[in-house]
C-alpha cells in the first residue's frame, strides 16, 4: 500500500513541484486506497462517481451500453493514469459509464468533498486539480477527434503506438470494441499491415 501511496504522491509532486511537505502530509490525509479485484466495479452506470482514482498498479475499462445492449469500450487507463468519468465526478450526477477491473487493481482516491476540502484550505493544489482536468479532457478530445478524422486502420495504428503495452493485457474483442470495428475488419487491417 505504501509503494502505491508514493507513487501517486511522485506524481502530484511533477504537477505541483512548489508543494510544502505539511501541505503534502495534509493532502495524504484526505487520500484513501482502494483495492480491487479483476471485474469489480470502480464505477457502475447509473451511480456517482464518489471519488477521482489514480490508478497505481492495475488496468481498467471504461465502457457504455449502446441502445442495442451492446458494451461499448471508450477507454483503458492503466498504472499512472486517472479513472474517471469526469462530468459524473464535478456534477456529482449519475454516470452514463461502467468502470470495471482488468486486472487486480490498487486505485489512490480523492472523494469529490476531500477534492473541494483541497481547494479552499491547500491553494496549491488547485493546479494539480486544473491539470489533471486538462488532460482528461485532451484523453476525451483525442478519443471524439479519432473517430471524426480517422480511419479504422489509423485508430489501430495510433493504439499501437501509443499503448502497445495494452496488448498482452486485453481481449481482442474489448480491442475491437474500442477501434469501433468488427473482429474481421481488424484481421484484414492486420494482415495489410504484415504485407506492407
Amino acid at each position: 500500500m505504501e509503494s502505491e501511496t508514493a507513487f501517486f504522491l511522485e506524481s502530484v509532486k511533477k504537477i505541483c513541484p512548489n508543494v510544502t511537505d505539511q501541505e503534502l502530509a495534509q493532502f495524504t490525509s484526505k487520500i484513501t486506497v482502494e483495492e480491487l479485484d479483476k471485474k469489480d466495479f470502480f464505477l457502475q452506470f447509473g451511480k456517482t462517481q464518489k471519488a477521482i482514482g489514480f490508478i497505481a498498479k492495475g488496468l481498467v475499462r471504461s465502457s457504455f451500453m449502446d441502445k442495442d445492449g451492446n458494451e461499448i469500450t471508450v477507454g483503458f487507463y492503466a498504472e499512472g493514469e486517472y479513472a474517471t468519468h469526469y462530468a459524473s465526478f464535478l456534477t456529482q450526477q449519475p454516470s452514463k459509464y461502467s468502470i470495471q477491473c482488468l486486472e487486480p487493481t490498487t486505485m489512490v482516491c480523492l472523494s469529490y468533498q476531500n477534492m473541494q476540502w483541497i481547494y479552499e484550505n491547500l491553494p496549491n493544489f488547485e493546479k494539480y486539480g486544473r491539470l489533471v482536468a486538462e488532460e482528461i479532457l485532451v484523453r476525451q478530445q483525442a478519443r471524439i477527434e479519432s473517430f471524426i478524422f480517422q480511419t479504422a486502420e489509423e485508430r489501430y495504428l495510433d493504439f499501437i503506438k501509443n499503448h502497445s503495452d495494452l496488448f498482452n493485457r486485453i481481449s481482442i474483442s474489448q480491442l475491437c470494441s474500442f477501434l469501433g470495428i468488427e473482429r474481421q475488419s481488424l484481421t484484414r487491417i492486420r494482415q495489410k499491415l504484415a504485407h506492407k
